[in-house]
């Protein structure tokens, strides 16, 4: 764990109006490639429902504690603004305007500064008061739609598709070329981070297979939706499941051949394949799951265990990338992307709210720090 930030985002600092979900997570990221986070939080409000030193989206960044419903605490806030390249904030729309932290609040204090908004509908538009979280917002892009298998109900991906990949990832990319165009020009401006733009964005190859004709907007009849048998889930002996990932021919021609099936069905014959997914799915079925992994160990028939979480951490190709790391005992996901020279890491473990107060608004040279501290505008806890 490193003790001196680094990574390739050292020297960006950014304040993090405290959320839940997509917006920590980008925090996080960026926290994890070096960026001098601080995560604003509210009195009596973690955030999050996970222990605030055991959640590992708080990790990488200290946390204050602010009243915000305090004049002083938002002119404290205004003073972080004042020194950061970045705010991220995840409220809804209005809300900041509301508190006196708008985007031209912060712009008359520091023009340059990218102010990143993550919410589900965006800024404007019909919904963008409404409340909704990951499922509603992916339910209108037609991505849940796409998700599941032939004459069952869409399955829900749990919140990744639309909280993390469709709203947090790209508030991290929009802030990032965001902070480009500013080195040059000089003038801040606002990302609208909306996970419903994002997770619309996802699905930009499906609308693409389809305005080709290689794509019915159906469930479970397509190339990647269960819908072919060499693209599809099995179990095994033992009740465990391999993901069978055999696209190309050449990679199903290895399939085939290790799996062992004679007289096998025409893949080229759509009719033939309800046959042939029955001879694959009785194949499977003779061995447990770790045999059918050793048997396809380095072979490229694209055949893989399907591990839990908590078996995943010791799979051998993970464990040696690195992948998981333990951080006070809590097993996590280790920073990606990794680079060459900067490499990224976990800058810190998670600490509870107020815990480093004091110290983080000191060493932002914040005036006045104990009479913040002591008339109750800002919370420091042991």
């Amino acid at each position: 764990m490193s003790l001196v930030p680094n990574g390739p985002l050292t020297g960006l600092r950014i304040v993090e109006l405290a959320g839940i979900g997509p917006g920590p997570f980008a925090a996080m990221l960026l926290a994890d490639m070096g960026a001098d986070v601080i995560r604003v939080e509210r009195p009596s409000s973690s955030g999050s429902v996970i222990l605030p030193d055991a959640d590992p989206l708080r990790r990488s960044r200290p946390s204050v504690t602010i009243d915000l419903r305090s004049p002083r605490g938002i002119a404290t806030v205004l003073d972080l603004i004042a020194q950061a390249d970045v705010l991220i904030e995840g409220f809804r729309p209005g809300v900041t305007e509301s508190m006196g932290l708008g985007p031209q609040d912060c712009w008359n204090r520091n023009p340059r500064l990218i102010y990143g908004r993550m919410t589900g509908w965006g800024q404007d538009g019909p919904l963008s008061s409404v409340a909704g979280h990951d499922i509603s917002y992916i339910a209108i892009t037609g991505a849940l739609h796409a998700m599941g298998r032939s004459g069952e109900a869409p399955a829900v991906p749990l919140n990744l598709v639309g909280d993390f990949g469709g709203g947090s990832l790209y508030l991290v990319m929009g802030i990032l070329a965001a902070v480009y165009e500013s080195q040059r020009s000089g003038t801040g401006q606002i990302v609208d981070a909306a996970i419903v733009d994002g997770a619309a964005s996802l699905t930009t190859i499906l609308h693409g297979l389809m305005g080709s004709g290689q794509w019915r907007d159906e469930r479970g009849v397509n190339l990647l939706d269960t819908g072919m048998p060499w693209y599809d889930v099995y179990e095994t002996a033992d009740g465990g499941h391999v993901a069978v990932g055999a696209l190309e021919q050449k990679f199903y021609d290895t399939f085939i051949r290790t799996l062992g099936i004679s007289d096998v069905a025409d893949r080229s014959d759509p009719s033939q394949w309800p046959r042939l997914r029955q001879q694959i799915a009785a194949v499977f079925a003779t061995k447990g799951r770790d045999e059918w992994a050793a048997i396809f160990n380095g072979s490229d028939a694209c055949v893989a265990p399907v591990l839990g979480l908590l078996e995943a951490p010791h799979h051998p190709h993970l464990q040696h990338r690195a992948t998981f790391v333990d951080i006070d005992g809590v097993r996590q996901p280790a920073p990606a992307p990794r680079f060459s020279r900067t490499p990224s890491s976990v800058q810190k473990p998670p600490r509870p709210s107020g815990t480093e107060t004091r110290k983080t608004l000191e060493r932002w040279s914040i005036d006045d720090v104990d009479a913040l501290i002591s008339d109750g505008v800002a919370i420091e806890t042991h």
